[in-house]
């Protein structure tokens, strides 16, 4: 039911007559965007290759220089980031090395984009909880996508990582 009444208030949303927020206008939508998709946690987000693109702006971007294994990566001017709503294998864990590989592979050397939770800023030990783009590709679903992690729900949480599987 709900994918229906998505389909149904994209096709309102492209041909102008609801605004991105749901409210009916009789303004066609300046910038209206076919590929906008509304996912089960409410967020607006476009696809791109099978994984969803954040359409509004980033609190936070720099260069990640460290890597501290799947979950965790350290970012140029931000501090230490703790991905959030995701659990990757700990050292000596099966799995831990494919996680942390990946996120190397994704993100070591890059320009990372962060969507820091706005309901809890930072874990009990000072990591900044945030969705991290690279190349606007949410690397939290992806490990969650790719088996390398499971979801870790902590409220209070913006994020709702159930939404990502």
């Amino acid at each position: 039911m709900k994918r229906y009444i998505v389909i149904v208030m994209l096709a309102l949303m492209v041909a102008g007559c609801v605004s991105e927020d749901g409210n009916y206008t009789s303004e066609g939508l300046q910038d209206s965007n076919p590929d906008i998709s509304v996912n089960d946690a409410g967020d607006s987000q476009g696809e791109v290759n099978g994984t969803a693109e954040k359409e509004s702006s980033y609190e936070a971007s720099g260069y990640c220089y460290h890597v501290v294994d799947g979950d965790t990566i350290d970012v140029e001017g931000v501090g230490r980031i703790r991905l959030v709503g995701v659990n990757t294998p700990e050292r000596g864990e099966p799995g831990y090395r494919e996680a942390t590989d990946f996120v190397k592979s994704m993100c070591l050397g890059r320009t990372v984009q962060l969507d820091i939770d706005d309901a809890k800023r930072n874990d009990k030990y000072g990591r900044v909880l945030a969705v991290v783009y690279v190349d606007g590709v949410n690397l939290n679903r992806e490990l969650l996508r790719r088996g390398y992690a499971e979801v870790m729900y902590i409220p209070p949480s913006e994020f709702n990582p159930y939404g990502w599987t």
